[in-house]
């Protein structure tokens, strides 16, 4: 009776040792998962800097107060308003104060929003047809003037490009409309999109400003002002 009573307590106290000695192991295993843990989250998360969007393609003209039908050419990277603006009036701002409305002919333009922001501000769009050549893009400053650009085809080539873009900044040139310019350098439109867009609610149909206003003019005689090429 003796000797297994103490089998047994000899047993028993070892058992919890063992328990104990696991229960120690087992914390410092869990505190070591808890530390990677922490230092796997807390690692600083890679910093990318945004991609700077490409200037805007533009000739415009810069003296004289005699500004014809067009103000100058732009000539976008695609026909997305929303992505396209943005860098547009990037440039326009400082030249021609803050752009505050566009309008354009839908012929072209699969898709017209409302309103696009731009640079801290909002720019409104408006489309109508048939009082907006389809090459035309018409740009409003509120309370300083309107102008008018040609829109050379995103697809059109460089040198074909370069030709309207001189065209529609030449203060010597004849008045041509922007159709009128594209028939008479034989640059081909893009197609037209399938679906013409849905009137926007609210959209307005005529849009108010001075028809005409001066340009800042630049040192020099210059007399156009290539921005991007």
């Amino acid at each position: 009776m003796d000797n297994t009573e103490g089998i047994s307590h000899t047993g028993f106290h070892a058992g919890s040792f063992s328990a104990r000695d696991e229960t120690r192991v087992a914390a410092k295993a869990a505190r070591r998962r808890v530390r990677t843990m922490s230092a796997t989250l807390h690692q600083p998360l890679p910093h990318h800097e945004p991609a700077a969007a490409p200037a805007a393609r533009l000739a415009l003209k810069t003296a004289g107060t005699s500004r014809g039908l067009l103000d100058g050419a732009w000539w976008p990277r695609s026909r997305d308003l929303s992505r396209e603006l943005p860098a547009l009036t990037d440039v326009l701002d400082p030249l021609w104060g803050r752009i505050t409305r566009i309008a354009v002919n839908p012929k072209y333009w699969p898709v017209i929003p409302r309103k696009i922001p731009v640079g801290g501000h909002v720019v409104k769009v408006g489309w109508f047809t048939p009082e907006i050549d389809p090459h035309k893009l018409l740009l409003l400053s509120y309370g300083t003037g309107r102008w008018d650009l040609l829109v050379i085809p995103p697809e059109t080539g460089a040198e074909a490009a370069a030709r309207l873009m001189a065209a529609a900044s030449d203060h010597d040139g004849p008045p041509l409309t922007a159709s009128a310019l594209m028939a008479a350098d034989g640059t081909r439109p893009a197609v037209p999109a399938a679906d013409r867009p849905l009137e926007p609610a609210g959209a307005e149909k005529r849009e108010g400003g001075p028809s005409s206003a001066a340009v800042p003019a630049q040192t020099g005689g210059v007399s156009r002002l290539v921005i991007g090429m």
